[in-house]
């Protein structure tokens, strides 16, 4: 019998209490997004998004590395997909992560092994980012040629300006390791790598504790004060309807 739940082949989605998981399952080519993984990302997070039940979603790759964004071997060999990338690339018409699909429940992002590339817009758009030890973090894509910005502009909404340019500029030549990353504020908490996926259940238990109306609404205001100047985030604030308990 159809239950409606989308099938994933690069994703596995999964549910633990009232904590939604989404987690890349390439791990053969280091979660690398393909054009399925694309197309599977938007129908993942809406279907969280949508659940009633899950309060906070938690990110995170299968195998030795989070995310090394996109896997350009499988782009070369689909010309329509790679076509349709450079479009949305071209347009800032990414849907690849919460904030770019609009996602309102709180996201915990849980960052496992090497995060490189486009992997980084997972972690500049997460609520709350924590990340094993094991971890680390790079952007090469100055070092191929390419000038996509995206991942620059994010970092430096996270992390000193000078801290992100060294990642941007020096490109395959810079690696960030997981202490340096929370001490420049990438990641909040750093844990030992057979620890982080229980720190990660645990920190999106205690957010999903709260009520999720007055959680939604405070996620908007955070969000909302990055892309406003004080004053008019702080009227935006006072508009937002309160939560009833």
């Amino acid at each position: 019998m159809d239950t409606g739940t989308p099938e994933y082949g690069t994703l596995a989605v999964s549910r633990r209490g009232p904590v939604g998981w989404l987690e890349f399952d390439r791990p053969r080519v280091g979660n690398a997004m393909d054009p399925a993984m694309m197309a599977e990302l938007p129908a993942a997070w809406r279907e969280l998004d949508a659940d009633p039940a899950v309060r906070c979603i938690v990110v995170t790759g299968r195998g030795r590395a989070f995310q090394t964004g996109l896997d350009v071997v499988a782009l070369a060999r689909d010309r329509e997909g790679l076509r349709e990338q450079s479009r949305r690339t071209k347009n800032a018409d990414l849907a690849l992560t919460n904030w770019h699909l609009g996602v309102e429940t709180p996201v915990v992002v849980a960052v496992n092994g090497v995060c490189a590339g486009g992997g980084l817009h997972f972690v500049v758009d997460a609520d709350v980012a924590i990340a094993s030890s094991a971890a680390s973090f790079t952007d090469p894509h100055v070092s191929v040629g390419q000038a996509s910005n995206w991942e620059a502009v994010g970092l430096v909404h996270r992390m000193p300006a000078s801290v992100a340019a060294r990642l941007a500029l020096l490109g395959a030549h810079e690696r960030m390791d997981a202490e340096s990353a929370r001490r420049w504020g990438l990641v909040s908490q750093v844990v030992a790598p057979e620890e982080l996926e229980t720190a990660a259940q645990q920190l999106a238990e205690q957010i999903a504790e709260a009520d999720p109306a007055a959680t939604r609404a405070r996620k908007r205001a955070l969000w909302r004060s990055e892309d406003l100047g004080r004053t008019a985030a702080l009227t935006a604030a006072r508009t937002t309807p309160e939560a009833t308990p």
